[in-house]
């Protein structure tokens, strides 16, 4: 089955698919993309972010957009093929894994996390052998996260940050973590984004192929996909390799008009893990959904499963449904589909149409947002409206 997945993703990945029907037809954009150019350069000038980039991919054409600064300290410019931390967007690529090893029958969504990982989760109100593959995927296992303990908050919200931002975390402590808090619900009754399901189900790809969470991506995307600029780092990899700008952070001040602001292009990625560790480049990330929106790296069973979509009834972002490891977004014209991720210094979204065929990536080296943008996510929100709702007047102003 994985030789059959890869020998047709070999074969068909850029092959054409034809304009949904959630969009207006629209002539080819060409090279320019006022729109997407206008939310970038207010992203600076309103949300006082240092930089901000935007590839887009429509058919064959592609647009590279910039506004602000790659590096605070010597005001160069952003550069297509400079390297960023992606976020929860690595949560899209071992959703992949996850669905290839299903295709495979090397696992089952419906097989219990107790399978899989016997005794882990367990007390506090746990019950493993009651929570599935599934659930953990799409977000209603009821898993707390642990990004909410109060413990990791006091070392990593604020200043102190800057002190613990190179602690080093095993997957399993990072469970162990969340487990101490009891479930947000019994599993299947409610959703509740955690990222603890998905250090969850990286264990649970190493457990089932006898190999490393970064070995399975690279052998089973990047590489196929030629995915150069896009890895997920060993534990004790502090660096960003490659091109790359210096990302800052206000270390999630609430006052983000007078916050100091800070350098954090350094970290220990390993509180991420396979919920949020990977890095990338706009180039690459469109590659990659274009491959996966246009169901070249998983068969349909899977591809029907990975956009089941979950309503997140109002606990997550607006406007937004969650399937496994990936999003859908409503505009004002329509419904683009992707994912989005943040982590200190870098936020980023890649969305576009159902097809593969008209995509968006964006991302900002800055985690914080002044004005009426609200956050980064008004910015990539208000550039999906620009992009794909042209004539639409949902563009804040």
């Amino acid at each position: 089955m994985k030789t059959a997945i890869r020998a047709a993703l070999a074969a068909a990945l850029f092959t054409s698919v034809s304009a949904p029907a959630a969009f207006a037809a629209e002539p080819p954009h060409g090279a320019e993309h006022p729109g997407v150019q206008s939310v970038l350069d207010r992203a600076v000038s309103e949300a006082g972010l240092p930089g901000a980039r935007a590839e887009v991919r429509d058919g064959d054409s592609t647009w590279f957009g910039t506004a602000g600064t790659a590096d605070l300290a010597t005001g160069r410019e952003i550069t297509a093929n400079e390297r960023f931390r992606i976020g929860s967007t690595t949560k899209t690529f071992v959703a992949t894994v996850v669905l290839q090893l299903a295709a495979e029958q090397r696992l089952s969504l419906d097989h219990s996390v107790e399978h899989w990982l016997p005794g882990l989760v367990d007390g506090h109100g746990y019950d493993g052998s009651r929570i599935t593959v599934r659930q953990l995927l799409n977000h209603t296992s009821g898993v707390f996260n642990y990004a909410e303990d109060p413990t990791l908050g006091e070392k990593f919200v604020g200043t102190p940050f800057l002190q613990h931002r190179f602690d080093d975390f095993t997957p399993r402590q990072l469970v162990e973590t969340a487990l101490a808090n009891g479930p947000k619900f019994a599993p299947g009754t409610g959703f509740a984004y955690s990222d603890t399901n998905y250090a969850l189900a990286g264990m649970i790809v190493e457990k089932a192929t006898g190999r490393s969470l970064p070995q399975e991506i690279a052998e089973r995307i990047t590489k196929p996909l030629r995915l150069k600029n896009t890895y997920e780092p060993a534990a004790d990899d502090m660096r960003i390799h490659g091109p790359h700008g210096r990302y800052y952070s206000q270390l999630m001040a609430k006052d983000v008009d007078t916050a100091p602001v800070y350098d954090v292009t350094d970290l220990n990625p390993s509180w991420g893990y396979a919920s949020g560790d990977m890095i990338s480049t706009s180039g690459d990330l469109n590659t990659f959904f274009r491959a996966l929106l246009e169901g070249h790296l998983l068969p349909p069973a899977q591809q029907r499963e990975m956009f089941t979509m979950q309503d997140p009834q109002g606990h997550w972002i607006p406007d937004t449904q969650y399937g496994l490891g990936v999003a859908s977004q409503r505009l004002s014209c329509g419904t683009v589909w992707g994912m989005g991720g943040a982590i200190n210094g870098s936020w980023s979204y890649t969305f576009g149409t159902r097809d593969g065929r008209h995509l968006l990536s964006t991302e900002v080296n800055g985690d914080w947002a002044k004005g009426k943008f609200g956050s980064p996510i008004g910015v990539f929100t208000a550039e999906l409206e620009a992009e794909f709702c042209p004539k639409s007047p949902a563009v804040p102003s």
